[in-house]
């Protein structure tokens, strides 16, 4: 069983209603590259905040957060329980933990945006010297964006980070699987070959046909290695290869963000984190 067939039977098996933890499966339209539950999993027990975002919008993190916010409360006034289930895991993180997105005015700038990198970069330190010590000089947006939150929020970035204490906002507990890397391997390539005998191909050519191929949600794994297959860079099967490579280390960055940034209780298959939910 994947994460979608264990969220499902913990769901009926808990009282829960799933909500999703991708940064992906969000967008309508896109179905097999994003990997969704089946439609037909929709009927057994409620699922949120998929296939509810145009393709054409840049969907944040700051968005996730609040919808994710609203619906985790919405769900427990019913007096049920949420299973999240994806794995992006900034996403979830902000969302679970007291993170502050902060909402700010039209800032001018055209000041600071005449300036040289070095001068940028000098602005930065003299406002925010922490801040200036993480950003390169040549990383200009960064150092922009920086100077622009102190400017709106007359507090300096790392203020406004070492104000929060990074501690979780709900009573939630994180399961992961405890896999193998070559069997996790192993799987993804399964995966992906099953992903284009769904037609995952077609999917991207009507996408781009559709919105253009500089459309940023199709910059997601498994439908930007196919784009340039469209224009004959390359042939499909070297797209396919370039999918299983891409996905096998997202998945192991994925796994390494995951140890480092929440308390993680491992498990061996469904049957066993349904024992220890029981307990």
């Amino acid at each position: 069983m994947g994460k979608t067939d264990t969220a499902l039977a913990v769901a009926k098996a808990f009282n829960c209603e799933i909500i999703n933890g991708d940064a992906f499966q969000c967008y309508k339209e896109m179905e097999i590259g994003v990997a969704k539950p089946p439609k037909e999993y929709f009927n057994v027990v409620p699922h949120h905040l998929f296939s509810f975002v145009d393709v054409e919008h840049e969907y944040s993190i700051a968005e996730y957060q609040e919808n994710l916010r609203n619906k985790i409360n919405e769900i427990i006034s019913k007096g049920k329980n949420v299973v999240i289930v994806g794995g992006s895991g900034l996403y979830i993180r902000s969302a679970l933990y007291d993170y502050e997105f902060l909402k700010q005015s039209e800032i001018d700038l055209s000041k600071y945006e005449k300036m040289t990198n070095a001068e940028l970069h000098d602005a930065l330190e003299e406002i925010d010297p922490k801040e200036a010590e993480k950003i390169h000089m040549n990383n200009r947006k960064r150092v922009l964006r920086a100077i622009e939150i102190y400017l709106s929020q007359g507090k300096t970035k790392t203020e406004v980070i070492e104000a929060q204490e990074h501690k979780v906002i709900y009573d939630a507990k994180f399961y992961v699987r405890n896999m193998d890397r070559d069997l996790l391997y192993s799987l993804i390539n399964k995966r992906v070959d099953k992903m284009m005998q769904l037609g995952l191909f077609d999917e991207v050519k009507n996408l781009v046909k559709k919105y253009g191929k500089n459309c940023k949600s199709l910059q997601a794994i498994g439908y930007k290695e196919l784009i340039p297959v469209l224009d004959g860079e390359y042939s499909l099967e070297e797209g396919v290869e370039l999918i299983k490579k891409n996905s096998r280390n997202y998945a192991k960055r994925q796994v390494t963000y995951i140890k480092h940034q929440f308390p993680v209780n491992f498990y061996e298959n469904t049957e066993d984190l349904m024992e220890i939910l029981k307990k």
